[in-house]
């Protein structure tokens, strides 16, 4: 006997998510997360002030950019929310919308153990069916940054960043970034600072 056909999660099932979660959709099926903990957030908020000031205001930096904390991205019947999102200011968002379904440049995904899986897997593919250029992963827990580039519909890794660094990493490269701030629990793992890039 053939299983019953499962069911398409709708935008109604993500309003209805409880509202200390982050809810999102992705090929029909809800994923309901809690709200980060704090190395989370400590990484997500210092990054966005540590790109901000360069990239949004010009700032030490060339500017050019619209850097967004936590934006509910809609691609087609995808519903995503990065911790991080840019769009360059050539092709900003419609701004005075509740979401955005213009695809930024960059997208920057925290990871903690809860997410992982999902935000390099499903989500992940979901930016690159949408063409986002760029994708960093960041790891509070074990110091790390990746980034990716998106050639040809795959993403291909740029390089990883670990520990105590000052990093030049695309598209911000531009402007040296301190990573070691962003560390709100140093990894003992480390025991120099490392990069591949």
């Amino acid at each position: 006997m053939a299983e019953p056909a499962r069911r398409q999660a709708t935008y109604d099932d993500l309003l209805a998510a409880p509202p200390h979660c982050i809810a999102q959709l992705v090929d029909g099926e809800l994923h309901v997360q809690p709200r980060p903990a704090g190395p989370h957030g400590v990484a997500a908020s210092g990054l966005g002030m540590d790109l901000g000031a360069p990239f949004q205001r010009g700032r030490g930096g060339p500017g050019g950019w619209i850097i967004i904390d936590e934006p509910e991205l809609h691609f087609g019947r995808d519903v995503v929310v990065p911790d991080l999102a840019g769009w360059r200011a050539d092709r900003p968002p419609e701004l005075e919308a509740i979401f955005f379904t213009v695809p930024p440049a960059w997208v920057c995904e925290v990871l903690s153990p809860r997410s992982t899986v999902f935000d390099r897997g499903p989500k992940a593919e979901v930016y690159a069916r949408a063409g986002v250029e760029f994708l960093w992963f960041v790891e509070p827990l074990a110091n790390l940054i990746e980034a990716y580039q998106l050639r040809d519909g795959v993403w291909s890794r740029l390089g990883a960043w670990a520990g105590d660094v000052s990093a030049r990493i695309p598209p911000f490269d531009a402007v040296e970034l301190e990573l070691g701030p962003l560390w709100v629990i140093k990894n003992p793992d480390i025991d120099r600072p490392t990069q591949d890039a």
